[in-house]
């Protein structure tokens, strides 16, 4: 299998990291991809854009309970911290745009490039048909350098020290989130856990011009006081 060395980033000891990708070789191989369809539980949904939600995704707990092919993103020598799931488009209200307008398998170019951001191709294709598709004049090489500009402009906290925080809470996580990055509170974010309360995901708030904002009482997430436990991976 030909891999092509995309680069490495440190994870914050102590100082902040501009990225979690520890080690990847995004692979030059045709990436197999299955078309992300509207269904009845998922169905289209138009409607106007009023926020959007940049979703990041701890990569160590995904790992730690993967099935089927995760071998990329958990194997073969790479290894990640935060990766980017998504950008989505949020809706006026409590609903959101999805599932806009019938799409085509990604270009190989594309998944290539910004595989080691998202670690999966089928992924990328999942979040261009199901929120790509609803930002208007956006093309899929678009869509995901304004995701990847989002995620690469982040800076992360010390997240082995966290994880060995005695008593952390959610509200812990985001307080510190919010102190590596300038312009950003603690209420600008939904931390989201496993049902064993371990950290998940934390979905970043942004206005339609893509800055910070605070969070709608409706999107969810754990309650600041919520007890939280961050896998390491084993380290």
């Amino acid at each position: 299998m030909k891999h092509a060395v995309i680069g490495l980033a440190l994870l914050a000891a102590p100082q902040w990291a501009s990225a979690q990708t520890l080690q990847c070789s995004a692979p030059t191989e045709t990436q197999r991809i299955r078309p992300e369809l509207p269904s009845q539980s998922q169905p289209t949904r138009v409607l106007p854009i009023g926020s959007y939600t940049l979703a990041i995704s701890w990569s160590p707990q995904y790992c730690r309970n993967a099935k089927g092919d995760s071998s990329f993103q958990c194997g073969s020598g790479n290894r990640f911290g935060f990766t980017l799931h998504g950008l989505w488009p949020d809706g006026e209200g409590k609903e959101w745009p999805q599932y806009c307008a019938p799409t085509k398998i990604l270009p190989q170019a594309v998944v290539r490039r910004h595989i080691c951001a998202t670690p999966s191709a089928q992924l990328l294709q999942h979040e261009w048909a199901k929120h790509g598709t609803c930002m208007p004049g956006y093309s899929p090489s678009r869509y995901f350098q304004q995701s990847n500009a989002l995620y690469y402009g982040l800076r992360f906290p010390d997240m082995m020290a966290l994880s060995r925080r005695e008593g952390l809470t959610a509200g812990d996580l985001a307080t510190a989130f919010a102190s590596a990055n300038r312009g950003m509170s603690a209420d600008m974010m939904r931390v989201t856990a496993t049902r064993e309360g371990w950290l998940d995901e934390i979905w970043i708030c942004l206005n339609k011009a893509f800055r910070p904002t605070r969070c709608p009482v409706h999107q969810g997430g754990l309650a600041p006081n919520a007890p939280l436990q961050i896998w390491r991976g084993g380290r």
